[in-house]
């Protein structure tokens, strides 16, 4: 498996589709930290709860100034369904096709089983990693290493 980016690096630039006509590029969201969550798959188990934990702690993580965006490989019709079903509030974007590009790029795609790997990155206002941490696909991350690492991003 390839290592994930780690901190100092620049984060590689992408453009992914949020819904059917929208996208969203890497360029509209420098100027602020960026907590980039990729995640296995919209239904699995642990992804539901990982997005759910995420979303609860959106004001902690908007409040240190910082907006989320997650990625998967999943479709947009299928990230549609389950920001709906989950009420999420904040985008969720579609590494759909070419399968995975984005995910690769950020060494977080798991070609053995065709997924992006758990993997939590932030990217802070000028485009570069600041922190990165990889979880079993098992196990849900969390919010609390994110909420650290962004306190030390905004302490600097």
């Amino acid at each position: 498996m390839p290592e994930i980016l780690q901190p100092g690096k620049r984060a590689p630039q992408f453009t992914l589709r949020v819904t059917a006509d929208q996208s969203l590029s890497s360029d509209e969201l420098l100027g602020s930290p960026v907590v980039l969550a990729f995640y296995p798959a919209d239904w699995s188990p642990v992804c539901g709860d990982q997005l759910s934990v995420i979303n609860e702690a959106l004001p902690l993580i908007r409040a240190r100034g910082a907006q989320v965006v997650a990625v998967s490989v999943d479709n947009v019709w299928s990230h549609e369904a389950f920001t709906s079903a989950h009420s999420l509030h904040f985008p969720l974007l579609s590494d759909f096709e070419p399968k995975g590009a984005v995910a690769r790029l950020f060494g977080a795609y798991d070609d053995t089983v065709g997924e992006a790997r758990r993997a939590l990155f932030i990217i802070d206002s000028a485009g570069i990693i600041a922190w990165s941490y990889l979880a079993p696909v098992a196990v849900n991350p969390g919010v609390d290493g994110v909420l650290d690492a962004l306190d030390t991003l905004t302490h600097h």
